[in-house]
């Protein structure tokens, strides 16, 4: 009786050894050929990672459960809010054509702050300077639904961050911290992403980490999720102290990460497990 369970096991595992191997081929293939100097030959969405029922859920536009944050925040652009009275339409006109190619290349350096802003930090900005409105919190519905609606008018357009410049001291130390083991596992983000991606970690395919998709719809969490909550994620998971979202440290790593995905297009709002 023993070996009979013993036997039955190993067919299990041997089974899905091979779809793990099938899997992972699968996803070797699809991609696209990386710049040179780039620390990948190919660079993969982490769309490829996730299993075929997940990514036609993120096609499909009527099914994705991230489009209902696009709508939310295409009727607050419309509308007024501060002491000025103006809304997001009030200067930028329709998002559609103003807001194009903005979320493919964020960060972007600011002038005037002498130091690079994400999308989040850029929507407060034009909220507490223009409109004379209260910022939005981070995590917060409000800000989370704008930022994935201005991200969402770069759908499909490349990637195309720079790192050159007054950009390249913080693409440095993006990428010192990138490099960085952390926490009681000592684990570095290219532990997981760089060296091991392409294989499971228990029941999860570890992807290249690419950031193309965020805001991105997590299924484990049934909400979108910022790309800065998903850093925190990260440093928690390897039981490490996290560095707070918006902060220099984090907006390094996201330029870093960014330019690892350099020419990948935008997927916001993608969806992942």
């Amino acid at each position: 009786m023993l070996s009979r369970y013993v036997a039955l096991a190993v067919a299990i595992v041997a089974v899905a050894s091979l779809a793990t191997r099938a899997f992972a081929q699968e996803t070797e293939r699809k991609g696209i050929s990386a710049p040179p100097g780039h620390v990948f030959k190919t660079i993969v969405s982490g769309y490829q990672f996730r299993s075929k029922e997940t990514r036609a859920l993120q096609d499909d536009d009527l099914e994705n459960p991230g489009f209902l944050a696009v709508e939310r925040a295409a009727d607050v652009w419309k509308r007024a809010e501060g002491s000025e009275g103006k809304s997001c339409m009030s200067c930028h006109g329709e998002a559609e054509t103003s807001m194009k190619g903005v979320g493919a290349a964020i960060p972007k350096w600011d002038d005037k702050r002498k130091r690079p802003v994400n999308l989040e930090q850029r929507i407060n900005i034009c909220r507490t300077e223009h409109m004379k409105a209260e910022p939005w919190k981070f995590k917060s519905q409000e800000l989370t639904d704008m930022t994935t609606f201005v991200r969402y008018q770069s759908h499909g357009m490349p990637v195309a961050v720079k790192t050159d410049g007054p950009m390249s001291p913080w693409f440095e130390r993006g990428k010192q911290i990138y490099y960085t083991r952390y926490g009681q596992l000592d684990l570095a983000c290219e532990s997981c992403h760089e060296r091991n991606n392409g294989k499971f970690m228990r029941a999860d395919f570890l992807s290249q980490g690419q950031t193309n998709g965020f805001p991105t719809y997590r299924l484990r969490d049934q909400r979108l999720v910022p790309l800065h909550e998903r850093f925190e994620g990260c440093m928690f998971d390897v039981r490490a102290e996290p560095f707070k979202p918006l902060s220099d440290e984090f907006l390094a790593l996201e330029l870093y990460v960014a330019w690892r995905g350099i020419g990948l297009p935008v997927e916001t709002p993608s969806v992942r497990n």
